[in-house]
Parts: C-alpha cells; sequence; structure tokens
C-alpha cells in the first residue's frame, strides 16, 4: 500500500480509541501516505506520532460531498488515487460506500462508527483483519510519563453530565489530598466544564490546546476524572489514572492502560460516596511510592 485515507469522525475519545488501528496501519506499511479525514485537532496528535501523514477536516469542503450521489471530478480523481479507504463514518444508507472502489484495484473497507466489542480500540483493529497485520496493543502511548512528584490531576467534566461524579465530591477528595496528602492538585477546565464553579486556590489548566494538555498529563502521578475524551487522552499520556463510570460501560469504553483503574457506581454515579474514591485514590498513591 502506497496511498491510504481513512474516514473516522467523532469527539477526543472516539479518535484516541482508533490509534492502534492507525498504529498497526503504520506499522505495515512505514512508507505509506496515510491521510485521515475527520477529527482534525484530536488527529494532530496522531500526525505528531508519525502515524499519519495528513489531516483534513471532515466540515471542510468537498468532504461532504461523499454523502451525496455524485461528487465533482475533482473530488472524484482524488479518491482514485488511493490504494486503500478505510470508512469509520456514519453510513447506515451506503451513501459513501456507494463512491467506492473509486479506481481498479482499490480496497474499500467499513465498520460502524460505534463499537461493539471490549476494549473500543479493538473494534476498529479488527476492520484490518482482511489484511492480517502485526498485532498492536489496545492502547497507544502518545507521550512518555514522566511523573513529577505529587502532582494529582482531576477532570470533573465529560460529554455528559450524566458521566460526571458531583462536583462537590470531587472538590472533598482536592482539599483531602491537599491538606491531609500534601499532593499538589490540578483541575482540567475545558468548554464543558465552564460553569463550574472552581475555588480560585485551585491551579488549572483551562482550554489548553490538544497538545499541550497531552504533554501535562504526561507529568502528573494520578488522573482522575471520567469517560470522556480527555479521560482516554489521559489514558495516553499519563502514567497512572482512576476512572469513574456511571451510565456506560468499562468494558468497552474504559481506558485499556493497565495502569488505569475504574470505579463504577451501581446506580448513577451520585451513588458512589466520596469514602469510595478516596480509598480508591489513597491505594493508588501508596503504591505509587
Amino acid at each position: 500500500m502506497r496511498q491510504i485515507l481513512i474516514l473516522r469522525g467523532g469527539a477526543l475519545g472516539d479518535f484516541v480509541v482508533t490509534l492502534p488501528a492507525l498504529a498497526a496501519l503504520r506499522r505495515q506499511w512505514p512508507a505509506a501516505e496515510i491521510n485521515l479525514v475527520g477529527n482534525a485537532s484530536a488527529a494532530q496528535l496522531a500526525l505528531d506520532a508519525g502515524l499519519l501523514t495528513r489531516v483534513e477536516s471532515q466540515h471542510a469542503a468537498p468532504w461532504h460531498l461523499l454523502y451525496q450521489s455524485a461528487v465533482s471530478p475533482l473530488l472524484k480523481a482524488h479518491l482514485a488515487r488511493y490504494d486503500l479507504v478505510l470508512n469509520f463514518w456514519p453510513d447506515s444508507d451506503g451513501a459513501v460506500a456507494r463512491h467506492f472502489p473509486a479506481s481498479i484495484g482499490q480496497r474499500f473497507l467499513s465498520a460502524e462508527p460505534t463499537p461493539s466489542r471490549a476494549p473500543a480500540s479493538r473494534h476498529f483493529s479488527a476492520a484490518l483483519q482482511p489484511f492480517a497485520l502485526p498485532t498492536v496493543p489496545d492502547w497507544i502511548a502518545l507521550r512518555r510519563p514522566t511523573p513529577s512528584l505529587g502532582l494529582v490531576v482531576i477532570h470533573p467534566g465529560s460529554g455528559s453530565s450524566r458521566k460526571n461524579w458531583p462536583l462537590a465530591n470531587w472538590l472533598k477528595i482536592a482539599r483531602t489530598l491537599t491538606q491531609a496528602a500534601r499532593q499538589r492538585v490540578v483541575f482540567i477546565l475545558g468548554e464543558a466544564e465552564a460553569s463550574l464553579d472552581i475555588p480560585r486556590d485551585f491551579p488549572r489548566w483551562q482550554n489548553l490546546p490538544l497538545r499541550k494538555l497531552a504533554d501535562r498529563l504526561s507529568t502528573c502521578d494520578l488522573f482522575l476524572g471520567h469517560d470522556s475524551g480527555v479521560g482516554h487522552l489521559a489514558g495516553a499520556c499519563a502514567a497512572r489514572g482512576l476512572i469513574l463510570f456511571g451510565p456506560t460501560g468499562p468494558m468497552i469504553w474504559a481506558p485499556p492502560n493497565p495502569a488505569f483503574a475504574v470505579l463504577r457506581a451501581k446506580s448513577g454515579l451520585p451513588s458512589l460516596t466520596v469514602a469510595e474514591v478516596q480509598a480508591r485514590v489513597a491505594a493508588m498513591l501508596e503504591d505509587q511510592r
């Protein structure tokens, strides 16, 4: 394979679980041009890691035309140059698939964008089975962890309030860590956490570009958070982490990094007590000493 096109949308976490499939392609064809159309911001991380050659946003012209019955001659000629096209975009009615193969000998593979096996990364790697590619781990390290003594990072949000532990509980954990355990605590805040009232005495990493956030996550001793894109990014960068789960399934969605642990609520995240989380955090920090 000399030229490969990957269509992969979704948010940050959706992209991170696709990394093992990208790594398998790169390992099999190290000199190939591997281009991706999708979440350009998230995909930049794979570009930095050498897994991709070029990244384009799925929202930029002319890629939306793939959902139409006909594409421009220019786009058609562009699609024809690829040896392999791998589609992870939603395509229940075959609108995208009807444009492929776009040239003689071109291979077109398609898989559902929503994972159906555990962990999620295996769903995307399984789409490549026709090529018998080299086996890769279920998770890819984007950064080499270099923990800084005593730094605990908390991400109190996610893409859904149903997946969030109450902020008051996180603040209790943070106070205990700073006052009793002598840890440094930093909160990660983005657009989804704009309304959260974090006391001013806690440092924060706010609205950081993904590259910079990945760099900083690699310096923490422990990451604490939910089933979120940031949680998946931490699984690819941080030394250790604890992810709280409520309505979503950890078997599929937990970062498969063996240094990351899961604590699942029995009946909604608010049912998890501060004492339960505090005990797990204390045990993880003790294991690091």
